[in-house]
């Protein structure tokens, strides 16, 4: 099974006097951009690329998004069929949810609405939901995929961090509820983690070892970077970290990024899609991250 993390960066549907269009890879809420199309043709080439079996988005606006998404950019950029989809709501008011692709049938469950108390945990949001948008629970025979998107670290980095460190306690708590032993369970928290790796308190920690294992950590150093901030910081917010299971038995697991649709203004050695502009035409400001594991 090839399994592919992707923060789609702001992939929104939207419909102007009859007429569909998809937001292209940018922050800004304005009218139509130029450059939108050429980014999603981009967003779709990486997918299509990556030929993965699952893949685990961040910040899709809702299910109609993802299946418009789907039918008409991924089927024109030649990918296969991801056929079982999910985009379920989440806490993030500007509607970047989370959503899995799949080439097998699936459950997903939206945990948006999990608050603190209610897993036994501490927090100044009490009885507030847990998570900034959601913890996003796909079951895939053996695999069960953990799919979040924690709270970016701004506007304010030290009260960010901590709602990052409890929104991390909480996937582990809904971990500890859902396998009687989650150290011989095979399972795989991905998606975009906002932890910068170089802090050395980091807010995943409680995901971490020995509960599980940071598969970013059998990345060549060097190759540790999936973001790029436009202005000359790159960053390593995507993430995968695995069951003590999944790592024993997939040892040889190495996340791969795939770069070839950041903007050419990000640097390094690897070659870009024909079209990916300087800062933009571009797939997302994220690289996707894929991993591969056989006989799964």
């Amino acid at each position: 099974m090839r399994v592919l993390t992707f923060n789609v960066q702001n992939l929104r549907l939207r419909h102007n006097r009859g007429r569909a269009r998809l937001d292209g890879a940018r922050d800004s809420d304005e009218a139509a951009d130029a450059l939108d199309y050429a980014d999603r043709r981009l967003t779709a080439a990486i997918l299509a690329r990556s030929d993965a079996d699952v893949c685990a988005l961040q910040e899709v606006f809702d299910r109609a998004t993802l299946d418009y998404f789907h039918d008409h950019l991924l089927r024109a950029a030649g990918a296969a069929p991801w056929p079982w989809r999910a985009c379920l709501p989440g806490n993030d008011g500007g509607g970047r949810d989370l959503a899995a692709m799949a080439r097998r049938p699936f459950a997903a469950r939206s945990h948006a609405r999990q608050s603190a108390r209610a897993l036994g945990l501490a927090s100044e949001r009490g009885d507030g939901r847990v998570f900034a948008r959601d913890c996003l629970e796909v079951d895939l025979g053996a695999l069960s995929l953990f799919i979040v998107h924690f709270k970016a670290p701004y506007p304010e980095a030290a009260a960010a961090w901590a709602q990052r460190w409890t929104e991390a306690s909480a996937v582990r708590r809904l971990i500890e509820r859902r396998f009687d032993d989650p150290a011989r369970a095979l399972w795989l928290v991905l998606g975009d983690l906002n932890d910068p790796r170089r802090q050395r308190a980091r807010a995943v920690a409680p995901l971490l070892g020995p509960f599980g294992v940071d598969l970013i950590d059998r990345m060549p150093e060097a190759d540790r970077w999936t973001w790029w901030d436009g202005v000359g910081h790159r960053g390593c917010p995507d993430g995968m970290i695995a069951s003590p299971a999944l790592a024993r038995r997939w040892p040889g697991a190495v996340p791969v990024a795939m770069r070839a649709g950041l903007g050419r203004d990000a640097g390094g050695p690897q070659a870009r899609l024909a079209d990916v502009g300087g800062a933009r035409p571009r797939a997302s400001d994220h690289a996707a991250l894929v991993l591969d594991l056989p006989g799964l």
